[in-house]
């Protein structure tokens, strides 16, 4: 059967006034569709969109790469998050070896801009994250990633085309259809496996996937701050249209003109840079309020909301940037009012474009209003730069998305087993299954009153294989935000590094179903067949257990992590294996080893994994 909308939303057309409608397209159309075959469709080409094409392409399999907007990156890039939402662990463990190839890129951009040398180059100096930069960068970034397979013919990309319908048989998507929001073409895809890394979990309806919407209740998932009673879909989080802006000289005025609704939204929201705050995230250890002023540092804070997200700190590149830029992600332009996961397309485009006033009215309030530095009020000097988002208006090119549709998954990945409250270890529960890693506060960004959800610390955690594959359907596996996570758990699995983790997990597993002519269901299933798609994992550089001490490039890595994947704990108690630290006879014989014994840990591990991986 085919599942279609009829009408859909062109989101980098929605317009900040004027008529939404006017970014709502109908898809019917007398056009013949373009035929396109392939043996890997990924469908979205965001973060983890992209991650899973590369995966897919490296390992010899044709893919074609469906985006809607004109920029590939997703939260990296067309929805302006280029200051990195990572750990305190990143510059040495924490990634892919991919990902990490990705940050070398962006710094070797920059430093060459700086004449610098530092290694862990920060171009925004900014104190949220270790990386900052323009999103054009990362968007000629990762380009130059995908190139080399796009000129082999091996990937095929289609951007400024959106999926509406999605032809199913026997538990199988047999076909995705797409329109070209531009031309009007009409593209019906089929590959052997279909990869959904859309930012919103678009394919998960029209393949009449289970999935879940919103916030569940703690009958369903015995999570502490699940709903109490009633399970509330509308409970998503609140997604968010960024902007960047440069600071003038503070004679300079750059006042934009007061949006639709600006006073509604300014109390309402309301605008303000006081904000509640959750000891173990980004704004410090202790739980409480904090204040913080435009552009000024206040007492208790790291720094002023201008250089929270700094994209460029020009006094590091001499005369190359005449003025410091700043991206805008805060909870006062978060937008609560409406969920767009269960809207038509005019409801859609509707809230889209009240989302777009939010963003513009907080930044005329920051111009206007706001606490700037000592006893001034308003900071007029920021001007609003709509070349760094790519766009008329000065906004992102789509919105910040934290929350999609979730697969009803194999396995779901619940609170109790990340939260620091639930598990007193050093690491959070162990998924055999793993895939990959990730760290970050539980981070929940409330949708209004009736959301419960609470923002927590958590341990270190895994990517469980399970959480990629739905339940029923034999040929989907999720990219993105729309894995088996929960209300709560999404909020600390959406962050950069862990998606494109995610996204390259399911390419690579989409490559290997493939090869060995089985469902993904059933690599996750067959221990034997698991096992060997982990190793793939580790020889792509991909860790799957957190072991901080040997990175990726260590030529100890693969062995250390097969390790740890064999005896936990026993290997490494706290979050260093201690490589170069001599092996006890005791801790040998509980590895399994014989014999004399080795000089060191490393090369313990690594004379275990020889052994273990020599045929019988």
């Amino acid at each position: 059967m085919e599942r279609k909308l009829d009408e859909i939303v062109d989101v980098m057309r929605v317009p900040a006034s004027g008529d939404p409608s006017s970014a709502v397209i109908a898809t019917a159309t007398a056009r013949a569709p373009i035929e396109i075959g392939c043996d890997i469709l990924v469908v979205g080409g965001g973060t983890g969109g992209v991650a899973a094409a590369l995966a897919a392409a490296r390992r010899g399999r044709q893919v074609c790469l469906l985006e809607e907007t004109d920029w590939l990156g997703g939260q990296l890039t067309a929805q302006g998050i280029s200051a990195l939402d990572e750990h305190e662990h990143i510059e040495r463990f924490g990634g892919t070896a991919s990902y990490y190839a990705l940050r070398d890129a962006l710094r070797a951009h920059y430093r060459q801009l700086a004449a610098g040398t530092d290694s862990a180059f920060n171009p925004g100096n900014c104190w949220v994250t270790r990386l900052a930069f323009e999103p054009r960068t990362a968007v000629a970034a990762i380009d130059a990633l995908l190139q080399p397979f796009v000129d082999s013919g091996r990937l095929r990309i289609e951007r400024r085309v959106k999926i509406f319908a999605v032809a199913t048989e026997a538990d199988r998507i047999t076909a995705v259809t797409a329109l070209g929001l531009d031309d009007r073409r009409v593209l019906r895809c089929r590959a052997g496996i279909v990869v959904d890394a859309t930012e919103l979990g678009d394919l998960l309806p029209l393949a009449g996937v289970e999935h879940v919407i919103g916030a569940e209740t703690i009958a369903d998932t015995g999570e502490p701050h699940a709903q109490p009673d009633a399970a509330k879909p509308h409970c998503v989080q609140s997604f968010t249209y960024v902007f960047a802006a440069e600071r003038r000289p503070a004679d300079e005025r750059h006042v934009i003109p007061q949006p639709e609704k600006y006073a509604h939204y300014r109390d309402r929201q309301p605008y303000s840079l006081k904000i509640e705050v959750h000891g173990g995230e980004i704004y410090g250890e202790e739980s409480g309020w904090l204040s913080y002023r435009a552009l000024e540092q206040m007492p208790g804070t790291k720094g002023s909301l201008f250089t929270y997200r700094r994209l460029i700190d020009r006094q590091l590149f001499g005369d190359r940037f005449p003025y410091d830029v700043s991206m805008f992600n805060w909870p006062g332009n978060d937008y609560r009012d409406a969920s767009i996961l269960q809207a038509s397309a005019r409801a859609t485009a509707a809230a889209l474009q009240d989302a777009k006033r939010v963003s513009l009215g907080f930044l005329h309030w920051l111009q206007t209003e706001a606490p700037a530095e000592r006893d001034r009020q308003g900071a007029p000097e920021l001007r609003l730069r709509p070349d760094v988002m790519g766009t008329p208006d000065g906004l992102c090119k789509f919105p910040y998305i934290r929350e999609a549709r979730r697969i009803l998954a194999v396995k779901t990945i619940l609170e109790q087993e990340l939260s620091t409250a639930c598990q007193p270890g050093p690491r959070a529960a162990i998924f055999p299954d793993s895939v990959g890693i990730g760290w970050y506060p539980i981070d929940i960004h409330r949708s209004g009153p009736d959301d419960v959800g609470t923002s927590c610390r958590t341990r270190p955690f895994q990517i469980p294989l399970g959480a990629l594959l739905p339940r029923r359907l034999e040929n989907l596996i999720a990219a993105a935000k729309n894995i088996g996570t929960t209300h709560i758990t999404n909020g600390c699995y959406r962050l950069h590094p862990v998606e494109w983790n995610i996204g390259e997990a399911a390419g690579a597993l989409a490559a290997a179903a493939l090869d060995q002519a089985v469902i993904p269901r059933r690599i996750h299933a067959e221990p034997a067949r698991l096992a060997r798609f982990q190793a793939s994992l580790l020889a792509a550089g991909v860790p799957l257990a957190w072991i901080v001490d040997v990175g990726v490039t260590h030529p100890a890595f693969a062995a250390v992590q097969r390790l740890f994947l064999r005896h936990g704990a026993a290997v490494a108690a706290d979050l260093n294996f201690r490589p170069d630290d001599p092996i006890t006879a005791d801790e040998w014989r509980a590895w399994g080893g014989d014999g004399a014994l080795p000089p060191s840990r490393a090369a313990a591990a690594q004379r275990l994994d020889q052994h273990a991986r020599q045929p019988e």
